[in-house]
């Protein structure tokens, strides 16, 4: 069963960005200096491969479906890790080197994840098939981990400074926005024994069975499965708490590296089971 004509041009446009990410990426590593920036290209690098891989095998025989999660954690980071304030902000400009420094090759990482997350939103939203759907929207939803793995790197280096304004000036434009009044909520509130939506379902999940980021990370990893026949429809995981059969086997969560900013930066890679495909970007 062929895909519709605005899935077929939308993963046409994401696979020739992941091949242009996964050639710049190696340059990229062959290049930078600072070991901690090597060792992110190479763990970027590789998720970018098995991201391409899995959307190509998908979409040859609309079978082969395993997306993984990202393998890096932002739920390590607290706010206070992160340096706010311009100090003495380097001169920039076009340059012409036959080679890249760090700072350029971190630059152009960010920029690159930051593309791949609003192009893979922008396609997912044009896919009618769940399980391409549910791919491409776990790719987008790591190049926005990985952009900002790159970011904290950046930021702890003085790369990247973020400008400010006066407290009182953020606190006065921001807190004109108030609460919901308690009137407005009652009209809308979902009574418990009334059926929910999936995205209800799973909205309660975080909420109530699972700290913020794991739930999110295994939603990633359990979407519902529904073959290209339309017969068999069989929900992966858990969904809004309840158990179902669970098609994707998970291993260990090796840790990956340092946090940029203070600490260790916990990996989330998930290892599948042996002879599928990977998944994660």
């Amino acid at each position: 069963m062929p895909f519709g004509a605005h899935e077929a041009m939308e993963v046409h446009e994401i696979l020739t960005e992941k091949i242009n990410m996964i050639n710049h990426f190696h340059m990229y590593a062959a290049q930078a200096k600072d070991p901690q920036l090597k060792e992110m290209i190479h763990r970027h690098l590789q998720e970018e491969i098995k991201s391409y891989d899995t959307v190509v095998s998908y979409t040859h025989d609309y079978q082969n479906f395993a997306p993984v999660s990202a393998n890096t954690n932002m739920g390590s980071v607290q706010p206070n890790q992160i340096q706010y304030g311009l100090d003495n902000p380097s001169m920039v400009a076009p340059e012409v080197n036959s080679t890249f420094n760090d700072f350029e090759i971190a630059s152009a990482l960010l920029i690159c994840h930051k593309n791949g997350a609003a192009n893979g939103v922008k396609a997912t939203l044009e896919i009618a098939d769940p399980n391409l759907r549910q791919v491409l929207l776990n790719g987008a939803v790591n190049c926005v981990n990985q952009a900002y793995e790159v970011f904290l790197f950046m930021n702890q280096q003085g790369q990247y400074q973020i400008p400010t304004m006066k407290d009182h000036t953020a606190k006065t434009y921001l807190h004109s926005f108030q609460p919901v009044s308690e009137s407005l909520k009652a009209q809308y509130v979902v009574n418990p024994g009334q059926p929910q939506g999936i995205d209800q379902a799973m909205m309660g999940s975080i909420m109530g069975n699972a700290p913020m980021n794991q739930t999110m990370n295994q939603q990633m990893n359990q979407p519902l499965h529904v073959s290209r026949s339309g017969q068999n429809m069989m929900p992966m995981g858990q969904m809004g708490g309840t158990p179902t059969s669970v098609a994707i086997q998970h291993g260990q969560n090796p840790m990956y590296g340092q946090n940029p900013m203070q600490g260790q930066m916990l990996g989330n890679q998930t290892n599948m089971q042996q002879g599928s495909q990977h998944y994660n970007h």
